[in-house]
């Protein structure tokens, strides 16, 4: 029954309930500052300044008008708070801003090994497209739709994303996101070989599904020379990718066919897709492997939702949680429901090999 009263908060609880509402409320902000020191290119212009610089030789660095100065600051201030950059005084007690792992990441234009820059992953998160999308939210929740339920994205939109109708919506989007798909998907791979080189020891053939232009099989192949690796992914992909000597590249459709190898690999993959379309991509995996005497495996490397993992990275999957249901039809997983997806594609047993970060490392057995 409804209620005329309520009851109120402690002077202090009332406090400190305005700081939070503020915080969650304005937490937006802090995106868009992320993604207009991206658009500026501060981690790259600090990084070319020597990893360390002032706020006015950033300023001259960047190009940007005098009368803009205390404005860059006031956003610097922000972006060292939230932990993009850091800052320290020099002896003379001007402040000066370094980068950070999270601002290193951002840096563009340099080619090193192990390094590929997420300020694609950036600008497509925070475009205008996903923005609006979730914007539409608490209408989408509204609407009575027949399964399958389309995306707060697709239903705004009318075109899935990472599809090719994409390009059909918006060309500049479908070239943002798909760059920063492939950056977020090739960033730590030299982690996973490190920390989780045994799940690869002993495999003599292995499908790498969705694995673009072979960054990944590049990087397996010269770390295990013995190995025969095999790129499965779409034609329009295949066809751009740099052809190789010992990878074997092949398009086509995961959902209908997976080339057949002692391993299969599924690299942050399965977030994108349904409970059912997980099936039945698992479903064609299990086909191409041998049997678990014969060293039949999948290899997955995905989130595992687990508040173990302390807030910070507890949050960060949740987060990307809300990032697919907004703009795909998947979604992130806790071991119970990544179980369930396994036993219903027919395989028997499966193993959470290591925790990296935010994400895990499984194998699955026929």
């Amino acid at each position: 029954m409804a209620s005329n009263t309520i009851e109120m908060p402690t002077d202090a609880e009332l406090l400190q309930a305005q700081a939070d509402l503020w915080r969650h409320s304005l937490y937006y902000l802090t995106s868009m500052g992320l993604r207009c020191a991206v658009e500026l290119e501060i981690p790259t212009t600090i990084h070319h300044l020597g990893g360390v610089t002032s706020l006015p030789n950033l300023m001259s660095a960047l190009s940007l008008p005098s009368v803009k100065m205390p404005f860059l600051g006031r956003l610097m201030r922000v972006l060292v708070t939230s932990g993009v950059f850091a800052a320290d005084n020099s002896e003379s007690g001007e402040e000066l801003y370094r980068l950070t792992p999270l601002s290193r990441v951002l840096v563009h234009g340099v080619v090193a090994d192990e390094h590929h820059s997420q300020k694609y992953f950036v600008l497509g998160v925070t475009s205008p497209h996903y923005t609006e999308a979730a914007l539409g939210l608490a209408d989408w929740f509204k609407k009575d739709t027949e399964p399958p339920v389309p995306s707060p994205f697709e239903d705004r939109y009318g075109v899935p994303l990472f599809d090719e109708k994409t390009a059909l919506l918006d060309k500049e989007l479908d070239d943002v996101v798909n760059k920063g798909l492939a950056a977020h998907d090739n960033l730590g791979i030299a982690t996973i070989l490190r920390e989780c080189g045994d799940i690869f020891k002993g495999v003599e053939s292995l499908t790498d599904c969705c694995g673009g232009d072979g960054t990944t099989a590049r990087a397996l192949v010269k770390a295990y020379p013995h190995l025969k690796c095999t790129v499965l992914d779409l034609p329009k992909v295949i066809e751009k990718a740099p052809a190789h000597d010992v990878i074997e590249f092949v398009a086509g459709d995961l959902f209908h066919t997976v080339p057949p190898s002692q391993a299969v690999m599924l690299k942050l993959v399965l977030h994108f897709w349904s409970d059912e379309d997980c099936v039945k991509i698992l479903s064609q995996c299990r086909k191409a492997i041998p049997s678990r005497e014969e060293g039949g495996k999948v290899i997955i490397i995905e989130i595992v939702v687990e508040p173990s993992l302390g807030p910070i990275m507890f949050e960060a999957q949740l987060l990307f949680d809300m990032l697919m249901m907004v703009n795909t039809r998947g979604g992130q997983r806790d071991e119970k429901h990544w179980r369930e997806l396994f036993m219903q594609a027919g395989f028997t047993d499966y193993k959470i090999v290591k925790k990296l970060g935010a994400r895990s490392a499984i194998e699955v057995y026929p």
